[in-house]
């Protein structure tokens, strides 16, 4: 028997300063996004924006619905919707930002097991990262790869094997 481990580089900045300036447009987008959730239930709005590599923006929140699990989480409202209107056109990067009683989130909030899974096959499709932002009030943390998020991966080439 051998122990190994995974571990994950991400980045951590202290602020939307110190974020480019095309993540920070990004970041405006999934703000005014998370503003329109539906999330009469919980309470707790996430808001996404997705920069494709035709550079248009598409945004997505989350949708609650009384007949829980009827709804869906904000990163596969647009993903779904990016895959459905631009199908040949890569993921470049995700932006995620959540608010809690109308209030931004202290930290960093990341996609749900669902979530990563739809990010990845995304990002299996286009056979090109997928960079992901998570934006609070007290900090952002960024992941280079959507792999980070779930290392251990069910893919394609698992019904294969």
């Amino acid at each position: 028997m051998k122990q190994k481990n995974i571990s994950i580089p991400f980045t951590e900045y202290s602020g939307e300063a110190e974020l480019p300036e095309n993540i920070k447009k990004l970041v405006v987008e999934a703000k005014k996004s998370a503003a329109n959730a539906y999330a009469p239930y919980s309470k707790f709005k996430v808001g996404t924006a997705v920069l494709l590599a035709n550079g248009k923006i598409v945004t997505g929140n989350n949708q609650e619905n009384s007949a829980y699990p009827s709804g869906l989480c904000a990163e596969r409202v647009a993903i779904f919707y990016a895959n459905a209107q631009y199908p040949n056109v890569a993921i470049k990067t995700i932006v995620i930002v959540a608010f809690q009683q109308n209030d931004e989130v202290e930290h960093p909030v990341y996609p749900c097991g669902a979530c990563r899974q739809v990010i990845l096959e995304s990002q299996g499709k286009q056979t090109s990262p997928i960079k992901l932002f998570f934006i609070s009030k007290e900090k952002i943390h960024s992941v280079e790869n959507a792999s980070y998020l779930l290392p251990l991966e069910f893919d394609k080439e698992s019904l294969n094997r």
